[in-house]
């Protein structure tokens, strides 16, 4: 599921096209060099000085070359807008009014290759790039580079549009000058060291549809209301608490599992362009709001909070989907994943996610029969997991219909360590930390349905 993380980034290279899921961190394209242009003006002294000093500051690992490209040692002929590795310029007016004498700008800087197979850059943050006063894009790529995002970010670079630090070791805080960047889309400062609090002002910038601060582990204090028009936000891995903030109804991605956040879900009971929500691993109460049982949301996860209730009847209706010029439509890769698992739930299996592609319900305080709508799905292979473990059901509804009577070698069904016998035509598939015996002690049924049945807590 893990592949789901980071499609709105293709947002910003093809806004009024079909998003999708991808297993890539994408970053917009540099801009193509027009070479005969950039021959007939000179890279500005500023910026030639800026990028002699991030190279200063950086060196590649073991297995990279990224800055074989960027040779100082004749600038009349080699122009870094036109041979540096990840430099792309503009010609701007120097002053900025757009009356002043023009020269080349650098608009765009991508350090690092990106490539699986390199190490990347490693060395302290380079300020160099802090002269850089005319950068709409700033990426680096992972690598071993530390230290802290300076201050004053905000206030130097003012034209940002599009910010990636991801996967190094940048440590400190997050810069609050962030929030004056008022035509900022992007921000992703995921997988660092980044501690202390997330800026509220951040969360109030008028153009920002993305913002990922995933897994900087040491991230911490109430999450503040989303202001922006975010469509993508991603907190998880950190050390968030308090109860979830409110989000724009533009909102498409939530994930802010693995933290300490608490209180109910009703911040995410009403988002109508909601389709993925993952906010497992918290301490969350409450009831599941029926809005979130949709196929219209094809990845619900919940699992490992202290949830409670019972599941709804039947799945909230199907939202019509995004126009493709709309920026909230993507093409969605898999089919619809619940998972509810290691909470409080109970009441019986209703059919309300019978049409799902996989379902995890275990360890939960589930009873009664599980409905001949899952048994259907299952033994057609339209649903292909089902875990039910861990309960206190007490019968799996199967088909009797001729040809009906093995699982397809697709589908994975565990129902052990519930109150109930396991039909011989269902094989025990089970994750191997279930455990045994196959089914629950006796005593503990029956303890538990007297108890159910007066209405006591177990």
């Amino acid at each position: 599921m893990f592949f789901f993380f980071f499609f709105f980034l293709q947002l910003l290279i093809c806004p009024s096209d079909s998003v999708k899921f991808t297993t890539q961190h994408q970053i917009p394209p540099l801009p193509k060099r027009d070479l005969k242009l950039q021959q007939r003006f000179q890279l500005s002294s500023s910026d030639f000085v800026a990028l002699k000093s991030i190279k200063t500051a950086l060196h590649d690992l073991a297995g990279s070359d990224f800055f074989s490209t960027w040779d100082f040692s004749n600038a009349a002929s080699n122009n870094p807008c036109s041979t540096f590795t990840g430099v792309s310029c503009s010609v701007l007016s120097s002053d900025g009014s757009g009356t002043g004498p023009t020269e080349l700008r650098v608009t765009s800087l991508a350090l690092g290759t990106g490539l699986a197979d390199s190490l990347g850059l490693a060395g302290g943050f380079p300020m160099g790039m802090m002269n850089l006063t005319r950068l709409t894009q700033l990426v680096l790529f992972a690598g071993r580079v530390s230290g802290e995002i300076p201050r004053n970010i905000g206030d130097v670079l003012t034209s940002l549009r599009f910010i990636s630090i991801t996967n190094n070791l940048i440590s400190g805080s997050i810069p609050n000058s962030l929030s004056k960047l008022s035509e900022l889309h992007t921000l992703d400062l995921g997988h660092n060291r980044l501690s202390g609090r997330i800026p509220p002002g951040l969360c109030s910038l008028p153009n920002l549809k993305v913002l990922i601060l995933a897994s900087n582990g040491y991230l911490y204090g109430q999450v503040p209301n989303m202001v922006s028009p975010l469509l993508h936000i991603d907190l998880r891995g950190n050390s968030l608490t308090g109860e979830l903030p409110t989000f724009p109804t533009t909102i498409r991605y939530i994930s802010a599992s693995s933290n300490y956040l608490s209180g109910k879900l009703d911040n995410v009971s009403e988002l109508p362009n909601l389709a993925f929500l993952d906010l497992a691993m918290n301490a969350f109460v409450g009831t599941i709001p029926p809005s979130l049982f949709s196929p219209s949301i094809p990845l619900l996860l919940l699992h490992r909070n202290y949830l409670s209730g019972e599941l709804p009847s039947t799945p909230s209706p199907v939202r019509p989907a995004p126009s493709p010029e709309s920026d909230a439509a993507e093409d969605l890769s898999g089919g619809w994943t619940v998972d509810l698992s290691y909470n409080q739930l109970t009441g019986r299996v209703t059919p309300v996610l019978a049409e799902a592609e996989s379902v995890y319900l275990n360890n939960n305080k589930f009873v009664g029969v599980v409905p001949s709508e899952y048994s259907r799905n299952v033994f057609d292979g339209k649903m292909k997991t089902f875990y039910a473990q861990h309960n206190f059901i007490t019968g799996f509804d199967y088909p009797l219909s001729p040809g009906s009577t093995t699982l397809p070698n697709s589908v994975t069904v565990c129902l052990a360590y519930n109150c109930m016998t396991l039909p011989p035509i269902i094989p025990t598939v089970c994750p191997t930390n279930t455990g045994e015996p196959i089914s629950r002690p006796k005593i503990q049924c029956s303890v538990y349905e007297a108890d159910r049945l007066t209405g006591r807590r177990t």
